[in-house]
């Protein structure tokens, strides 16, 4: 069986998904606050926690923006093996969706030009809204996940050559590093995003994908997994807490995301998504429209 895409509703879904990621958090990261509230010895630090519950609650009943910033439009899009779509026209349907989600919302477009600093209005601009296209093996479904990244978290983005010597030591401290040089400024607590391997451009695009992941999820990876939980245990003994100020609750997760590399080198990226981790998916089949997070 072959599902036919309109694109009038890939238009119609990049706009929905852009407004309804930035009003409504997953479930898994308001689990993630219960959880670690529940962890919290430092007074201090719960009291932050509970504040932070309190503002996503108080956003999602009055329906306004968990964050004022709308970040920078991601799209990532899973096509089936039996979808018909012209690829062009869904990224075009794409952008035209999100720059109506902002008109007419309207939203506040935080994407300039980056030597002129113009802003269009459209949180629309050169590759941007910034659209991954991949394919996978449900055969009668196309996935739209939309993210948008806020730059608070997204400057706290770092990449390092690493040698092969420097071994597992050497990713561990290297992470470590870049969540203390961070510090409050991306908003904790977060989910660090770490990619190992790959070149330097895959590297930093699978620490994204890992600052991203829903949390509960693991790297499929058995030795990413590993490292996966000794970073998490890691990262939350630093003491930097909520908001930077102090506390148990650094992270929710860290999350790590590998590729194969050369054998002369092993890249390590670090990606930080903030508590206000948001996104929006749908998923079209031929039975109808799924939406969530």
């Amino acid at each position: 069986m072959t599902l036919r895409i309109d694109l009038d509703v890939i238009e119609e879904l990049a706009k929905l998904l852009y407004i309804r990621a930035l009003k409504i958090l997953p479930e898994d990261i308001k689990r993630g606050f219960d959880r670690l509230y529940a962890a919290e010895s430092d007074g201090t630090a719960r009291s932050i926690l509970a504040t932070m519950r309190e503002n996503i609650a108080v956003a999602e009943k009055t329906d306004n923006l968990l964050c004022q910033d709308t970040g920078i439009p991601i799209y990532n899009v899973l096509i089936g093996e039996n979808v018909d779509v012209r690829g062009y026209a869904l990224k075009q349907a794409i952008e035209r969706g999100c720059a109506r989600a902002t008109r007419e919302h309207p939203l506040r477009s935080s994407v300039v030009h980056p030597i002129t600093r113009k802003n269009e209005h459209t949180s629309c601009g050169v590759r941007v809204p910034i659209i991954n296209i991949d394919f996978w093996g449900e055969p009668d479904e196309l996935r739209i996940e939309m993210i948008p990244k806020g730059s608070g978290s997204e400057n706290g983005s770092f990449l390092k050559m690493c040698i092969p010597s420097e071994g597992v030591d050497g990713i561990k401290t290297f992470v470590v590093d870049c969540v203390i040089e961070a510090g409050g400024k991306v908003c904790p607590p977060t989910i660090v995003g770490v990619g190992v391997g790959g070149t330097s451009d895959l590297c930093m695009h699978l620490a994204k994908i890992a600052a991203t992941r829903p949390l509960g999820s693991v790297c499929e990876d058995p030795e990413g997994a590993q490292l996966e939980r000794e970073l998490s245990q890691a990262v939350n003994s630093l003491g930097i807490g909520p908001q930077g100020l102090g506390g148990d609750a650094t992270a929710f997760a860290v999350h790590v995301e590998i590729a194969a590399t050369h054998i002369t080198m092993n890249p390590v990226a670090v990606n930080i998504q903030c508590h206000s981790a948001r996104r929006a998916v749908a998923t079209i089949r031929p039975t109808g429209i799924e939406i969530g997070t």
